[in-house]
């Protein structure tokens, strides 16, 4: 083993050599380590995390197996196309690092459409959580921790919790429509972020200048290898899920009137939103939907439909028509994940049954499939900004919303200063 060791310490850190070769039968990619690194705890679990199981750093059923010195695991057959994924001890505290201990990037590998191949990596050094440096704060003045340990009696929890209010809260005793969003981690603060944060701060803070009149934002930080229970109400066979019932019933009885007595809010459904991406983003339709007497507008972006397609499908054709006001904005990109074809199949399958239900497309539902938009933080930083003013925008006769600034256009952009879509 001191040997291997020696060895792995001159390998570089990314060595990205997939190719295709012989598995057994209906293998499909197999991820392979040749070593871990020195300081590897004795006993410890190597996971891979990616674009194919929700970026779940602890998926037991993604954990590799050591097989003749080495370590291993082979992908289910349905993950085709290019993917991306990153080591981890089981956290995203103990995610691999490069030898200096700093970030690396996705690794990334396009698996062939049929038959097997294998990607053989090399891991430098994993991150150690009590001495890895972590990035300088981003978050602005708007931005404070509401409580680090928000209690969540519906599911048994606690959970950090982030407000953002407008600049000029304190002096202009206005009340503000309330956005709640999900892995609150990522929303506002680099140094807390996995892979880049959204910037709605910054975003927001952008916008008030402008003349937006602003909006409270309240992001709940995700749990954790607890994220995609709490999710989805719905159980995948391999990925869990089943809490996002109780996660919804903590937005809309516990987190909702505790900041609605503590805040000049707009309490009323026009009023309040819920946004959220991947998982996020199907658990804000899924808020949305079964409780629309609460949540007016949702923002879902790059949705994971995938993990309950038809029940998300049988569910939004139970809930037509919608109630006056609702406001639902839709965005995908068309080089998601490991099957962008998918996540476009499912993002036009909701549309239109959205539309069969009775949401009238343009006035309740806002659609777009982006033609570079890929499934990371990044694409979600650009695309807040046109969802949030077509959430709140105005002017809006039953809300009394005053009107809201329109985005400079990008030369290369559609009506609403994004990329335009593809045919």
């Amino acid at each position: 083993m001191p040997e291997l060791r020696r060895r792995t310490r001159a390998l570089p850190l990314l060595l990205a050599a997939g190719f295709a070769a012989a598995q057994p039968a209906g293998a499909q990619l197999t991820v392979r380590l040749a070593a871990v690194p020195d300081g590897t705890p004795a006993g410890a679990a190597v996971h891979v995390a990616g674009s194919f199981n929700g970026w779940n750093p602890a998926d037991s059923a993604y954990r590799l197996a050591r097989r003749g010195g080495a370590w291993e695991v082979t992908l289910p057959d349905s993950v085709r196309g290019p993917v991306e994924f990153k080591f981890t001890l089981g956290s995203w505290e103990t995610v691999e690092v490069d030898s200096a201990g700093g970030g690396v990037a996705n690794r990334s590998f396009t698996v062939p459409a049929t038959g097997a191949a294998t990607y053989a990596g090399a891991v430098a050094a994993w991150r150690d959580p009590h001495t890895a440096p972590r990035p300088a704060s981003t978050a602005t003045r708007s931005v404070a921790v509401l409580d680090t340990a928000f209690a969540m009696p519906e599911l048994g929890r606690s959970r950090r919790v982030w407000v953002y209010l407008p600049p000029g809260y304190a002096a202009s005793g206005r009340r503000y429509p309330v956005l709640y969003m999900h892995d609150g981690q990522n929303v506002f603060d680099a140094a807390t972020a996995f892979a880049g944060e959204w910037g709605v701060d910054e975003s927001l803070d952008s916008l008030h200048a402008l003349g937006d009149p602003g909006a409270i934002v309240v992001a709940v930080d995700h749990g954790g290898e607890r994220r995609l229970d709490e999710y989805s109400p719905w159980v995948h066979p391999r990925h869990g899920g089943g809490q996002g019932d109780e996660y919804a019933d903590f937005l809309v009885h516990t987190l909702k009137p505790y900041v609605d007595r503590r805040f000049r809010t707009r309490p009323d459904r026009a009023g309040t939103a819920v946004a959220g991406s991947s998982m996020g983003g199907l658990v804000s339709l899924y808020a949305a939907l079964r409780h629309p007497e609460v949540f007016g507008r949702a923002a879902v972006f790059s949705p994971s439909l995938w993990f309950a397609a038809d029940s998300v499908l049988a569910l939004a054709r139970r809930s037509g028509p919608p109630r006056p006001g609702t406001r639902i904005y839709l965005v995908t990109g068309a080089r998601e994940g490991d099957t962008p074809e998918a996540y476009v199949r499912d993002h036009r399958a909701l549309v239109d049954t959205l539309a069969a239900a009775g949401f009238a497309a343009g006035r309740e539902v806002q659609a777009h499939v982006r033609a570079d938009g890929t499934h990371s933080e990044r694409f979600w930083r650009r695309e807040f900004p046109a969802a949030y003013l077509w959430l709140f925008g105005g002017p809006d006769a039953r809300t009394g919303e005053p009107a809201r600034p329109r985005i400079p256009l990008r030369k290369d952009a559609g009506p609403d200063g994004a990329p335009a879509d593809p045919a």
